[in-house]
């Protein structure tokens, strides 16, 4: 293995693939040529800000020299740079659960969605005695999404926690959904259901706990009758076509942007090209590389949609008075990342090459195929749950340092080196760092593809296998 790798032909660092006597750590940058003070540092190609120090040819290049570029909105001129993917059309198919209104599951779970943070408790308790008593081999798990809000929220910051909710009550990865609320809560049930729409009354039942004398028979009356319904429910074949996935990352070090984002962005392509899905989100992890998005929106009205959720991300940190480049984070400093501008080209590139054909905003759930951008942050649990409400089957999930996150669906992991899939087994799912290793990425997409269709006909992830389910709702108001 070489010591060090220049990803792009104008860098001016490259990558420490292996310490030197110098100790410049792995992952970090070093100078490949002098860079005087105000001069841009470029790696991928791009600047990832500005040296704020004369770095000699040779030195380590990190936060103590470099500075972010980035600062308040910016104005953004359509440039198309739109390279259509090949179609393939192979047949593939996945085992899913074929659902009445035309979706598809890639599990069969039965979830409990709590209008209000005051009744996840009793929903745990029916959740865990429903358990003891015993699930069909079709249904893998009872899954309650507790959370503080549905009460005390005001205007739009109650409005997108109760439409998180209702996409969950829609998601096809439930073949049985119990809604519980408590009946004084701001987020009424007669209204919640109406934002739900029409359901199937078989596999979404309703509970209101202070109209009911026992609340907790009641509620494992409709569990069991849930139980029966999506007992009977069998997988089939399932064109892939028909699979939804997000892309996150998170724990991300330098090798991140090496290896798994390119390894997910490369699968991702080879699933749109089938007639799939992916969902891109984190959008202040794109800030300072947005416009390699921009310019493959398919029409200007596309573009003129992402850029509007970019700088509205921007403009949510300024109102804030909060730095618009405040990030990374400690541990992706740690990892060799500098800037944001660092972290977001290694970021972006989970999406592959595909055209990007459609801007979501928060809430909002997937009606178009190919690459699509939503609104949510860069926090792990609040971007995962985002994902899943908008409608994905699982999430493909990159990271550098490792976590056990796991989310309403199956979360993927995927380790950006060797070094962290060995250490954490029992969180990896696939190996990405083989590719600084010398393995060849098309053959290695092409097994992580084969993975990710065996994931949605029922192989279960390393979050599933330990029970890591977390959820939370983007809040962006006040609390009363």
């Amino acid at each position: 293995m070489p010591s060090t790798l220049k990803i792009h032909d104008r860098d001016n660092v490259a990558v420490m693939l292996i310490e030197q006597d110098g100790g410049i750590p792995v992952g970090h940058k070093i100078a490949l040529e002098p860079i005087c003070k105000g001069n841009p540092v470029i790696k991928y190609g791009y600047s990832i800000g500005n040296a704020s120090a004369d770095i000699a040819e040779g030195e380590w290049v990190h936060d103590h020299n470099v500075a972010t570029a980035l600062s308040g909105t910016l104005e953004y001129t359509w440039q198309p740079d739109i390279q259509p993917l090949e179609s393939i059309n192979d047949d593939r198919t996945f085992m899913g659960y074929p659902r009445a209104d035309g979706n598809v599951g890639v599990r069969n779970e039965i979830w409990i969605v709590p209008t209000v943070g005051c009744v996840n408790g009793l929903a745990e308790k029916a959740a865990a005695t429903l358990r003891a008593e015993g699930l069909p081999d079709s249904i893998e798990d009872v899954v309650v999404f507790g959370h503080p809000y549905g009460c005390s929220q005001l205007g739009d910051d109650h409005e997108t926690s109760r439409r998180i909710l209702a996409d969950l009550v829609r998601h096809p990865n439930a073949g049985g959904v119990l809604v519980v609320g408590l009946g004084c809560e701001n987020n009424t049930m007669q209204a919640f259901r109406e934002l739900i729409g029409p359901v199937d009354e078989r596999r979404v039942k309703f509970l209101i706990a202070q109209e009911v004398e026992d609340e907790q028979a009641v509620c494992l009356g409709l569990l069991r009758q849930l139980r029966d319904v999506a007992g009977a429910d069998q997988r089939e074949p399932i064109s892939v076509s028909k699979l939804q996935i997000g892309l996150k990352c998170g724990g991300s070090d330098a090798f991140s942007g090496l290896t798994a984002n390119p390894l997910v962005g490369a699968v991702s392509d080879r699933l749109i090209a089938r007639g799939g899905s992916a969902v891109l989100t984190e959008i202040p992890e794109a800030f300072g590389a947005e416009t390699i998005l921009f310019n493959r929106c398919v029409n200007e009205e596309v573009f003129n949609r992402a850029v509007e959720v970019v700088n509205g991300f921007k403009n949510y940190f300024i109102s804030h008075g909060e730095p618009v480049g405040e990030n990374p984070s400690p541990g992706n400093k740690d990892g060799g990342i500098t800037t944001l501008e660092d972290k977001s080209l290694g970021c972006v590139q989970k999406g592959g090459r595909a055209p990007l054909n459609d801007v979501l905003r928060y809430g909002e759930r997937i009606h178009s195929k190919g690459l699509i951008l939503l609104e949510g942050p860069g926090n792990d649990i609040v971007a995962v749950t985002a994902l899943a409400a908008a409608g994905c089957h699982m999430v493909l999930f990159t990271t550098g340092r490792g976590t056990p996150l796991g989310g309403p669906v199956p979360v993927v992991k995927i380790a950006s080196n060797s070094r962290l899939a060995q250490h954490k087994k029992n969180w990896t799912d696939f190996n990405a760092g083989t590719l600084l290793e010398g393995e060849p990425m098309d053959p290695l997409a092409d097994t992580f593809f084969d993975l990710l269709l065996e994931t949605a006909s029922g192989e279960l992830t390393c979050n599933e296998k330990n029970g890591y389910r977390d959820f939370a709702i983007w809040k962006s108001g006040v609390t009363l």
